[in-house]
């Protein structure tokens, strides 16, 4: 899984990763309407990422605990789980700040940001001792080589630099416009033609 530092086919770095991807509108899969991606990984065979911006209804962190039979207690957050994506959605991921490593199955994506997809790190946000920041995903957003590059050339999608408190703080409702604002785009001004000639 650790992909860092490979390079993409064009001889390019991977240079989305560790990078936030936006969906414009117009965008012609709905489960990526307005979606924010972390992206985790970036090379010449694909990318993956997680959604940061869209909970799974009715699940929150005390919940997914209990079906896990990991003890939570009462001053253990308890935030909403979120749709990583639309691929594995059995499949937990913790994005995380990088304050936490859980040995081999941590990847660090940037001096920041790690993730990390084993329980490990959910007993240790449950018994407190876990990272100072976290985002508990279902599923990812994947992408085979090239296509994502394709996408953004198609104007489906355009990227930012992360920063954590885009990532981790800001609510999940406002991760979208805050993504844009990064960039100078007031979203209320972008339409479903953004890109188009």
């Amino acid at each position: 899984m650790a992909m860092q530092g490979i390079t993409v086919e064009d001889g390019g770095e991977s240079f989305l990763e560790g990078k936030l991807l936006i969906a414009l509108p117009g965008m012609p899969d709905p489960r990526f309407e307005r979606s924010v991606i972390f992206i985790c990984a970036h090379s010449g065979q694909g990318a993956m990422g997680l959604i940061i911006n869209k909970a799974v209804e009715g699940l929150n962190f005390h919940d997914m605990m209990e079906r896990l039979d990991v003890e939570v207690s009462a001053m253990t957050p308890d935030p909403p789980i979120l749709f990583g994506g639309p691929m594995q959605t059995e499949r937990g991921f913790v994005l995380h700040s990088g304050d936490f490593e859980s040995g081999d199955s941590t990847l660090p994506v940037t001096r920041d940001v790690s993730l990390t997809a084993t329980l490990d790190i959910l007993r240790a946000i449950a018994s407190g001792q876990g990272p100072q920041r976290s985002l508990f995903a279902l599923g990812y957003a994947g992408w085979s080589g090239g296509q994502i590059e394709d996408e953004i050339r198609a104007n489906g999608w355009i990227h930012c630099d992360a920063d954590m408190g885009l990532v981790f703080d800001t609510s999940l409702d406002a991760k979208w416009g805050e993504a844009l604002r990064k960039l100078g785009i007031d979203a209320s001004s972008l339409s479903a033609n953004t890109g188009s000639a």
